[in-house]
């Protein structure tokens, strides 16, 4: 049975009450470099609240350096894993954060992320049991953030493998697992199917093409919610692109035009990945 406090957690994840969420990272920073100016980082974020993202994922020290009030009606997820772009393995992950520094943060959530079929996969796996392990005494739900990243990998956006990453994320604890979007999109379905635990579709599409018709047609094959950074960060008016999609993920409206199917829609971008 889960603890109260993980109860209550997990409903500040969803504002709506309806178990879905959009959730934006914002933990590129690290990975990748600034996203946005310093002193517009706050604005940033009340444009995310304003659109109504369910919640942000950032690193503990950026959840430091904004104003609390700005996430009145938001969820806070702090990011415990990291590495760079300029790293000698960019697929090898380690924890540079434990969930009593997110928990004295006021999160919501922790987030680990895991790389299968990479070099280190051994040690990031155990180290997503010992977060989940953390995360059940304290009452903190963790978002397994896992993917087929690595010398290993020869297709990653093939559904049986996405399958196999949901399960390794529930049955090393995970209450949520983050992953990539199989093509072609409809087989997506398969991935939730085999998922004890929700699934939430990482990005938008590979090809650059409509974000908005994209996540309507991966919530259409069952995932839990979507959770997208760069294409919003990026945008000319975040605020109104997370409204939209806030749309599609709590309100089921399905945005895909009438010549556009889900099955035409996965044509399009399949081979793109």
């Amino acid at each position: 049975m889960l603890k109260t406090g993980k109860l209550l957690r997990l409903r500040r994840l969803s504002l709506a009450g309806d178990d879905r969420h959009l959730l934006v990272p914002l933990d590129h920073s690290v990975s990748d470099g600034p996203i946005v100016p310093a002193d517009k980082w706050d604005d940033l974020l009340r444009a995310l609240v304003a659109g109504g993202a369910d919640g942000i994922i950032v690193h503990k020290g950026r959840a430091r350096a904004f104003a609390p009030d700005i996430l009145r009606s938001c969820a806070l997820v702090v990011h415990l894993s990291a590495s760079t772009a300029r790293s000698a393995d960019v697929h090898a992950k380690v924890l540079v954060a434990d969930v009593e520094e997110a928990l004295r943060l006021g999160a919501d959530a922790v987030s680990v992320h895991v790389n299968i079929g990479s070099d280190t996969e051994a040690q990031q796996l155990a180290d997503l049991g010992a977060v989940a392990r953390s995360c059940d005494a304290w009452g903190m739900p963790l978002i397994a953030m896992v993917y087929p990243r690595g010398p290993r990998i020869e297709d990653p956006r093939d559904p049986d493998l996405l399958s196999h990453l949901a399960n390794v994320a529930a049955d090393l604890g995970a209450d949520m697992v983050k992953t990539s979007v199989a093509l072609p999109i409809e087989r997506m379905a398969e991935v939730v199917a085999n998922s004890p635990i929700p699934v939430l579709a990482a990005g938008g599409p590979p090809d650059g093409s409509d974000l908005v018709e994209y996540g309507a047609a991966v919530m259409a094959t069952g995932c839990r919610g979507l959770a997208i950074g760069r294409r919003i960060f990026s945008a000319p008016s975040p605020a109104a692109l997370v409204s939209r999609l806030s749309a599609v993920v709590h309100g089921g409206g399905n945005t895909i035009s009438d010549d556009m199917s889900m099955t035409n829609y996965s044509t399009i971008v399949a081979g793109v990945a």
